[in-house]
């Protein structure tokens, strides 16, 4: 994902820290003009976003693109949903696996490649509480011994 010519607009962090990412697709992404040149300025929010698909096309809620300030009238609604743009065949798919208890389709990250906005999806599983603390653990533990190694030379 990160080549030549990419870069990262805003991330979804949070995702990680609530999910098990199974899987990662690319998906371009239906904006209006005033969008990307608010996207361009970094003014976006991706947490509490989730996909959703409905009558075969898959659409991004709860992503909050900041209003540009000098778009006026041509600003759109900023938690609108968004199309997203993938092949059909990769659609089914997830429609399918979506189907499984537990799983959603949850934007991971928002990026520029070359001129195109395009978004990371991942298919994902829920964490639940104790997940989240033994990850935390693990963090903390590897933190812990980074430092130490770094002490000691």
């Amino acid at each position: 994902m990160a080549t030549k010519g990419t870069k990262i607009i805003a991330q979804n962090k949070k995702a990680y820290h609530d999910y098990f990412v199974e899987e990662t697709y690319e998906a371009g992404i239906e904006l209006c003009g005033t969008e990307v040149k608010s996207l361009r300025q970094g003014a976006v929010n991706l947490k509490d976003s989730f996909c959703q698909i409905k009558d075969g096309e898959i659409k991004a809620c709860g992503i909050h693109i900041s209003p540009y300030e000098k778009g006026n009238i041509f600003n759109k609604d900023p938690r609108r949903e968004r199309r997203l743009l993938m092949h059909k065949k990769e659609i089914l798919k997830l429609y399918g696996l979506v189907g499984r208890q537990g799983y959603a389709i949850i934007p991971l990250s928002l990026y520029f490649d070359r001129q195109w906005v395009k978004m990371s999806i991942g298919l994902c599983k829920g964490k639940k509480l104790y997940d989240k603390r033994e990850t935390e653990a693990k963090k903390t533990a590897a933190r812990d011994a980074e430092r130490a190694a770094a002490g000691h030379e």
